[in-house]
């Protein structure tokens, strides 16, 4: 399992503590990043949903169930983007979920070299809002969300919302 850092930053391999930070050493126990390939068809978004929603419970993470029910949105859009938009040069698509002590970051990686920008709305259009959904999600939780390259030619668009206790604590 690889772990890229429990730090603020939930960016890809910018993690890290700082030099003051108080934790104890070593990840808490829900801490880790997950990573599934599925393939790019309309079954793959329940699917990954799911699993998404299964891998949260399965490993104790700290999160509302608003926080989570955000992130289940942005996941559904995030993989009906890749099976709309990529399948024809990426016939697989890849989600991680990362968790980290006070984040939790999913992305979705696909081959196709096209990067996407979030459409203006426009009223008259039934679709191409998923992105500005994606944003508009994860800025009301106080997240980050970005469309990176990957090495291989693809993108991975990845969305990171801070962790809230579901409880106080």
């Amino acid at each position: 399992m690889d772990d890229r850092g429990r730090g603020g930053d939930p960016r890809p391999g910018v993690g890290g503590h700082a030099p003051d930070d108080h934790r104890p050493p070593g990840p808490l126990p829900y801490e880790g990043v997950w990573r599934f390939t599925a393939a790019a068809v309309d079954a793959s978004v329940p699917q990954a949903r799911r699993a998404v929603r299964d891998l949260l419970a399965r490993q104790g993470v700290p999160i509302s169930d608003d926080l989570v029910q955000g992130l289940l949105v942005i996941v559904s859009e995030l993989v009906t983007n890749a099976v709309k938009h990529a399948a024809v040069l990426s016939p697989t698509l890849a989600v991680e979920v990362g968790v980290g002590a006070e984040w939790v970051r999913v992305a979705v990686e696909d081959n196709h070299p096209y990067r996407p920008t979030a459409l203006e709305t426009d009223h008259g259009r039934l679709g191409g809002r998923g992105l500005l959904l994606v944003r508009e999600i994860t800025r009301e939780a106080g997240g980050v969300c970005d469309v990176e390259h990957t090495a291989s030619g693809g993108k991975v668009i990845w969305a990171a919302l801070p962790l809230k206790p579901s409880h106080p604590l």
